[in-house]
């Protein structure tokens, strides 16, 4: 009987949902990367997180006018993250391909329980440890196959600073998405991100763009889809645990490298190596025994706690 329970949790709905965004999420690398070229990375990001903020506000307007002060802080914090995380891996697209920056940010996973161990105390696991060591050779691989090497170059050194503001974001979602309104602080923290991204351009100096239906179409497709993951990903993790989510979104980057594949990027073999090292870190370091991860999931359905109850992991979308 426990183990059909357990078959039950791993089939459920909102983990299945969460496993069909990962694979958008992963496909958003290449249209990014796309896009870019017709578009400078800040503007990009304001107009892809606004469209993704209009088109939530156009789902939620039923619920928008009983917006509390709680839920604008939540979904203000959420977007900074979203804004930061996102902004920076759109400046390493420039100039790395979709893969590879794919693979980088997958770093953020096993960052999610080192920084829930600074924030809230609580100590990795040495599982946690080891995932880290195995996601930091990987990226040695990744970074510079040739020579591996430590030797990043502008796209690599944005691309792993943004892993610190979506492991970030991962963290916020799972501490405040029980305790208010999803429709509401989506809403909110698309708008952040986008009035963030635009307020940004004069910051570095960058120009609106000519206009270009590639960005334009680009922006509002990736918008739709930014609505979509992260929707899905606030009411998701109301019941899935994070280190449950952790291990569905460690695809991501599997999901990128297919369709980076397809469209015509090859990573020479020991970079596919150091991916795998990435991703092999980012499962590894959430892995738990069975008993401790049935305590886990117990503490979760009694309800939110002040810090997520394992260390853990999103975008992120």
């Amino acid at each position: 009987m426990p183990k059909i329970g357990t078959r039950k949790r791993l089939l459920s709905k909102q983990e299945l949902a969460l496993v069909l965004v990962t694979a958008v999420w992963g496909s958003t690398f290449l249209v990014v990367h796309i896009a870019v070229q017709y578009s400078g990375p800040w503007f990009f990001v304001g107009m892809r997180f606004l469209a993704a903020g209009v088109i939530s506000a156009v789902i939620f307007a039923r619920v928008l006018p009983g917006m509390r002060w709680k839920e604008i802080g939540a979904g203000s914090a959420i977007g900074v993250m979203i804004f930061l995380g996102y902004g920076l891996q759109t400046v390493g697209l420039q100039t790395i391909d979709s893969s590879t920056s794919a693979f980088i940010t997958a770093l953020y996973v096993p960052l999610v329980p080192v920084l829930q161990w600074i924030v809230f105390r609580k100590p990795p696991r040495a599982l946690t440890w080891i995932g880290v060591a195995l996601a930091f050779i990987g990226l040695l691989l990744v970074a510079d196959p040739t020579s591996v090497g430590f030797s990043f170059g502008p796209g690599e050194i944005a691309t792993l600073v943004s892993t610190l503001p979506i492991a970030a974001e991962i963290i916020l979602i799972s501490v405040f998405a029980r305790r208010v309104n999803i429709g509401r602080v989506t809403v909110v923290q698309l708008l952040v991100a986008g009035l963030l991204g635009l307020a940004t351009m004069p910051v570095v100096g960058e120009q609106p763009p000519a206009f270009s239906w590639v960005w334009l179409s680009a922006a509002l497709a990736l918008g739709a889809a930014s609505c979509i993951i992260q929707l899905t990903m606030n009411w998701a993790q109301r019941s899935v645990s994070p280190t449950r989510a952790t291990i569905i979104y460690a695809g991501e980057p599997v999901w990128a490298g297919i369709v980076g594949r397809i469209a015509g990027e090859r990573l020479p073999a020991i970079a596919l190596l150091g991916a795998a090292f990435i991703v092999a870190g980012a499962v590894v370091s959430e892995l738990n025994p069975r008993k401790r991860a049935d305590a886990a999931d117990a503490e979760d359905a009694d309800g939110a706690s002040e810090a997520p109850p394992e260390p853990t992991h999103t975008s992120a979308g």
